[in-house]
């Protein structure tokens, strides 16, 4: 298990390394047509060293590269401050979030696909601005009021993957305990649930309930989201979240575990259909 930054320096290597060896050519080759020691290009496919966006932009020029998603993926995980021309919003908030968080929000931005089980809490892609403020005050004691607006603010602002062009495609478990746990008071829970049952009716978004009925399932040991990118699934990655940081998980077989895990959960939960109909009967009982 690796934080984000590391993860993301060695899936860049291994894709600039393919991409190179599908140009038919040898680090040697490829360092000589970009005017580098051929050292440099062993550095960043192994992911030991860093590698600013400029660079990646020449190798992709020297490897033929043209598809443009594939591009701009690469670029966002050199760190590129502009990415197909797009602002990288969360850079403003960089004496505020750390960057585990920073990581995250870039990897959501840029993912086609987001597949997460929620074990306590709404998804913080659905979730409303007083569910938010109230779950963000009390998964971080004595917050200042400023700071606090600003974590909601940016939480909020994340929410607008799901109505990017095209949206990210958002696939969530939620179990029983999420929709039963009030935060905030009840008002703030009915509108929160009220908001879920808007989110379940959109083509990007499925949600599904795993019911108190199910008894215990796969997914007791904690949550967890898998990021998945339409270019390549070779740079699709696993997100645990822990109190302190976030851990990503890169090899095939965790992912393979993880997708098989949320599969199986899928199965045992209630269809989208009938989640639907659960999550409003549970706001009108609210």
């Amino acid at each position: 298990m690796q934080h984000g930054p590391a993860v993301r320096r060695r899936k860049l290597g291994a894709e600039l390394r393919a991409l190179r060896t599908s140009a038919g050519l040898t680090s040697g080759e490829a360092a000589r047509l970009v005017g580098w020691h051929q050292s440099k290009v062993s550095r960043i496919e192994t992911g030991t060293s860093g590698v600013k966006p400029a660079d990646v932009r020449l190798l992709l020029d020297a490897y033929g590269v043209a598809d443009s998603q594939l591009r701009e993926l690469l670029m966002m995980l050199a760190g590129s401050d502009d990415s197909g021309g797009r602002h990288h919003w969360w850079h403003a908030y960089r004496g505020v979030l750390p960057p585990t968080y920073r990581d995250f929000i870039s990897l959501e931005s840029q993912a086609g696909a987001m597949r997460t089980l929620e074990t306590t809490v709404v998804p913080g892609l659905l979730q409303t601005p007083e569910y938010a403020r109230a779950v963000t005050s009390a998964a971080v004691e004595g917050l200042a009021a400023e700071r606090l607006d600003t974590l909601v603010e940016v939480r909020l602002a994340r929410q607008d993957v799901l109505r990017a062009d095209p949206p990210l495609e958002l696939s969530a478990v939620l179990d029983e305990a999420v929709l039963r746990r009030e935060v905030g008071g009840p008002g703030v829970m009915a509108r929160q649930l009220e908001k879920l049952v808007e989110a379940a009716r959109l083509p990007q978004v499925s949600l599904q309930v795993l019911p108190f009925a199910a008894g215990a399932h796969i997914g007791v040991t904690g949550p967890f989201v898998i990021f998945s990118f339409s270019s390549t699934s070779d740079l699709d990655v696993v997100v645990l979240d822990h109190l302190t940081s976030s851990l990503y998980l890169e090899r095939k077989e965790d992912l393979q575990a993880y997708t098989e895990a949320f599969n199986a959960l899928q199965i045992h939960a209630l269809s989208p259909e009938d989640s639907l109909d659960f999550i409003a009967g549970t706001a009108a009982g609210a």
